[in-house]
């Protein structure tokens, strides 16, 4: 291979890339991670029978975890990386295996990605996680949940909400998000919107918290259940990438109506540029919506403001997360007169 030839190994790599993923979603749902993590440092067999598992089979996992850089192998057995140990073991506070539920779910729709392209139709009913299946749907929120507790110190401390006194989630999910602001904001009262089926596990959730007094949930579809008047502040948080640009102009000039004079607006969301080509992740996210979704994509940070300035909020402003957060966050207001 001569430096003005082209090199195959690029594509190659793409090819296979999905055993890291197999590897780690296997792992992360049998519990390795955090036997490993109890056992300190342990042979195969010992793992193997404390998860319950076949040992030849247990072995050839933990191999793949050491080739994909999640577990070491020392001469007394297996042990979890420092990024594992932060990250993969249930419990810690960096615990990222609840939010991995959601990847590990849309896996087998990316295999369908060609009836996608062939007939422009999701190759999974969005309703199978918004309801008719209790068990992804469960899945769905949980991971959600955990997904907002990883970033959220992150997003709430960008957030102006001092005197603000009602905030509207619009379809927030587990309620997290409003938790997190409630918790950050003594005289915040939050409402969570969202369908029937989320809101029983987000009711759950929020009382765990303990924060059923001033974190209630309203139980309804956003795209026609009127927004209570009178709020401080609205948050868009993750759900307009499955939305129609029309559907977003509505909810934007239905969340103008619902503010008070000087009421905020905030979106956290997945953006691109101008040519829906990067940042590569979101690029990429918007065919995964696609896939699970009948309008899912990701919009440009532009359009965005294009749709605020058009429902008649002005101050726009949008900055990205910093990484590995691949989310962009943005806010405007509702003038004072």
């Amino acid at each position: 291979m001569t430096p003005s030839q082209p090199n195959p190994q690029r594509i190659v790599d793409m090819a296979s890339a999905y055993f890291d993923s197999c590897i780690l979603f296997a792992a992360s749902d049998l519990g390795i991670f955090t036997a490993v993590a109890e056992l300190s440092e342990a042979g195969s067999e010992a793992i193997a029978n404390r998860l319950a598992l076949d040992r030849r089979a247990t072995e050839l996992l933990l191999d793949g975890c050491v080739a994909a850089g999640l577990l070491e192998k020392t001469g007394a057995g297996y042990r979890n990386t420092a990024e594992s140990a932060a990250f993969l073991v249930r419990g810690k506070p960096g615990d990222l295996s609840g939010a991995l539920l959601y990847n590990r779910d849309v896996y087998s729709a990316w295999g369908k990605l060609k009836e996608l392209v062939r007939n422009g139709k999701p190759v999974e009913a969005p309703e199978v996680h918004l309801g008719d299946d209790l068990e992804r749907t469960r899945n769905f929120v949980l991971s959600m949940h955990h997904r907002a507790l990883s970033i959220g110190r992150t997003v709430t401390g960008l957030l102006d909400l001092s005197g603000r006194r009602r905030l509207l989630d619009v379809g927030g999910g587990p309620g997290t998000y409003a938790v997190m602001a409630a918790r950050n904001n003594p005289e915040l009262h939050c409402t969570v919107l969202d369908l029937p089926p989320i809101v029983r596990i987000a009711d759950e959730l929020i009382a765990q918290q303990g924060f059923s007094g001033r974190v209630t949930t309203m139980a309804g579809d956003y795209h026609s259940t009127p927004f209570p008047p009178g709020q401080d502040a609205i948050h868009f948080f993750g759900m307009l990438h499955q939305e129609t640009p029309e559907a977003i102009r509505d909810l934007f000039r239905r969340a103008w109506h619902a503010l008070n004079p000087g009421g905020v607006v905030h979106i956290m969301d997945m953006m691109t540029d101008s040519t829906h080509t990067a940042p590569k992740f979101s690029a990429l996210f918007a065919v995964n919506m696609a896939l699970t979704t009948h309008n899912g994509w990701v919009f440009a940070d532009s359009e965005l403001r294009e749709w605020l300035m058009e429902a008649g909020f002005t101050g726009f402003q949008v900055q990205p997360l910093p990484a590995p957060m691949p989310h962009w966050i943005a806010s405007a207001r509702k003038p004072l007169v």
